[in-house]
């Protein structure tokens, strides 16, 4: 069969590695796709919100299976335009995509089905905003109800830090239309954990646990990111936690989905917050986690082309997800300066060592081959370097290895990813 995916960062660099994979694929195309991934698909480029042009391609190539991995295209409705095309495509319709385009949506269906979340109220007005906060208690928690590259949530630690929160959310616009409504809810301490899961309309099957982390510096000091690495499992996902939440949150989302008419098939991306009360809903995402994916499908037995077709006929009660009894770390190697401001263009070295290197792997997120055909950086964050081992340490301390293995001019990473194993 012949595969399209849409994207071009880590994420689609390891969707398309485990895609290769199947037996079943003969041809794996992706557009617009990088530099890394162009090692195994037909890079073709058509931007991701270019829906009339990727549903044309898919035709005229005689695609057999779409998927979508980034957020946008599925906010915004690609599945819907490619299915009205005929096209069998993998993620949800715009109508559940919502899931994640709007944070307000969310929380109030987490309200209205008694799903576990932080407290919250939604505006739309700075003035009212601003009032409401006058009155909270702080620390409190900004957020921009629509998408914002993983980066539309400000955590306010005073009255002041707040009021600059609603004035750069909702005022200056940093992230566009995203601010016009936000959500303020109430400050969760615990352990972040992230739960990604396939999903049918009905059936939901959970894959392995991992942990992220979002800010740019050691000691989780400095701007939030689109993730500057992951690690799997998290130690701090017991079987308790996992009882409490296959019966309280898991399926209880796919359900008030469905009972909202809004059927959800595709990935859900479960963000929780372990807090003494409880696991509790930070957010729920609509695919799969970057760079979470790096870490959870090099851990996964199954061939991921059968899943995703088994979400799309509503056949996923007949698969059993399976994962390796190991550990996996990705620490994210960016260009320095993000996520504000960087230079692109240098040359990329060291990729060579990762192809004899078994449990090794590098996943491109923003580059691009120039007119010599070589690696050069074109992005925030440039490359994910992934290893497995035994347990997390001895992941940890292989893909910090691996990390040396490459240079490029302005390359910056955290040397922390994962340090929380230590404590658990």
């Amino acid at each position: 069969m012949k595969v399209l995916i849409v994207g071009s960062g880590g994420r689609e660099h390891a969707i398309a590695w485990k895609v290769a994979q199947s037996p079943k694929v003969e041809k794996i195309y992706c557009a617009p796709g990088n530099g890394g991934i162009a090692e195994y698909a037909e890079c073709v480029p058509i931007g991701a919100m270019e829906f009339e042009r990727l549903a044309e391609f898919a035709k005229d190539k005689e695609i057999d299976l779409t998927v979508i991995g980034m957020d946008d295209p599925l906010v915004g409705g690609i599945v819907d335009v490619f299915e009205r095309e005929g096209l069998r495509v993998f993620g949800p319709r715009k109508n559940a995509a919502i899931l994640e385009g709007s944070k307000a949506f969310s929380k109030d269906l987490m309200k209205k089905y008694n799903i576990p979340t932080a407290a919250y109220e939604t505006f739309d007005s700075p003035k009212k905003a601003l009032a409401y906060i006058e009155t909270a208690k702080m620390p409190i928690v900004l957020k921009a109800d629509g998408l914002a590259l993983g980066k539309g949530v400000l955590i306010c630690n005073t009255l002041e830090e707040a009021q600059a929160g609603v004035k750069t959310l909702m005022m200056d616009k940093q992230f566009g239309s995203a601010g016009d409504h936000i959500v303020i809810e109430e400050f969760m301490t615990g352990r972040e954990v992230s739960v990604l899961s396939f999903v049918d309309g009905k059936t939901i099957k959970i894959m392995t646990s991992a942990q992220d982390h979002k800010r740019a510096k050691d000691g989780d000091q400095g701007l939030n990111t689109g993730g500057m690495g992951t690690f799997s499992p998290s130690p701090f996902y017991t079987e308790e936690v996992d009882k409490f939440c296959r019966e309280h949150i898991y399926q209880a989302t796919v359900d008030a989905m469905r009972e909202e008419g809004r059927e959800f098939k595709g990935i859900i991306f479960f963000g929780l917050m372990l807090t003494t009360d409880g696991p509790k809903v930070l957010e729920y995402n609509a695919r799969f986690g970057d760079p979470e994916t790096q870490v959870v499908l090099p851990r996964m037995k199954n061939d991921i082309v059968e899943v995703f077709e088994a979400c799309i006929d509503g056949t996923l009660d007949q698969v059993e997800l399976e994962f390796e009894d190991n550990a996996a770390v990705c620490v994210v190697l960016a260009s320095d300066g993000y996520p504000e401001s960087y230079k692109k263009g240098y040359l990329v070295y060291g990729l060579e060592k990762f192809k004899t290197m078994e449990g090794y792997y590098v996943f491109h997120a923003g580059t691009k081959r120039n007119e010599e055909g070589r690696i050069v950086t074109n992005g925030g964050r440039v490359l994910g370097v992934t290893a497995t081992g035994k347990d997390l340490k001895e992941a940890r301390a292989n893909a910090y290895e691996a990390a040396g293995w490459i240079g490029f001019e302005n390359k910056y990473m955290r040397h922390d990813i994962g340090k929380a194993i230590d404590e658990a």
